[in-house]
């Protein structure tokens, strides 16, 4: 995240500060390979269209605000909205539950702050026992080697269970859970969304929301259905209603 935030940073200051050099850069490659270099402070038309009904804009200014800046607005609002506020807090809470270098990364105020965005799972209650039990959670994780050794928070959980310290550690051992469960259903959806495309043609427009649930069900998990005999479905399928012969 921190390079995240780098990165837009960067993108500001080429916007803001940038395109001055990049212009003088491009005036010194076009002379270097002979290439004809317009004037910035000329009227830009584009080739094709009518010229009255142009608008009067320089070649600066079409470069300038109507490219340069363009391919950046882009390239930020496309940053900012897959990196909002609300994902940057959720995965900087997140990493704070990492257990890398000796769990360097944990921090008590932001891990109780991932769990108040789960109001369903932690009450006000939980919230305060949550805080109880960290302490003593993190004091436990580095007083004992086995788990500093261990390599992502799937294999922490494990280990938790391994040991019966999920009993212990109830609150901190859901919140686990629950930081695991979310890249997967968040890909999940992704998925969903981008097979729908593929599962609702323009033939199958008609089709109902139970048929598209069940095609779009068997497109996505098809590695499970890929080990399903056909005849197991095909003997179901007859059952379900009288037919006049076998399929």
């Amino acid at each position: 995240m921190a390079l995240v935030e780098v990165c837009k940073q960067r993108l500001h200051f080429l916007r803001d500060d940038d395109f001055g050099d990049l212009l003088d850069d491009v005036q010194k490659f076009c002379e270097e390979h002979d290439i004809v270099i317009p004037n910035m402070e000329d009227l830009h038309f584009v080739p094709g269209k009518s010229r009255r009904k142009a608008q009067r804009l320089t070649n600066f200014h079409y470069y300038c605000v109507d490219l340069y800046f363009q391919v950046l607005d882009t390239q930020l609002n496309e940053w900012n909205d897959r990196f909002d506020k609300v994902n940057t807090e959720l995965l900087l809470c997140m990493a704070c539950l990492s257990l890398l270098n000796n769990f360097a990364s944990f921090d008590k105020v932001k891990i109780v702050c991932l769990a108040q965005l789960y109001p369903q799972d932690f009450d006000r209650m939980n919230i305060i026992n949550l805080q109880i039990q960290l302490d003593n959670y993190i004091h436990d994780m580095k007083m004992h080697s086995e788990f500093s050794s261990l390599r992502g928070i799937g294999n922490l959980a494990k280990e938790l269970v391994k040991t019966g310290r999920c009993a212990s550690y109830m609150l901190v051992y859901k919140l686990l859970t629950l930081v695991l469960v979310l890249p997967v259903a968040t890909a999940s959806v992704e998925r969903a969304f981008s097979a729908m495309k593929i599962v609702k043609t323009p033939l199958r427009s008609k089709m109902g929301d139970q048929w598209l649930s069940d095609s779009m069900l068997v497109y996505i998990e098809i590695d499970v259905f890929a080990f399903i005999d056909n005849e197991p479905i095909m003997r179901r399928f007859h059952d379900m209603k009288p037919r006049r012969q076998q399929l």
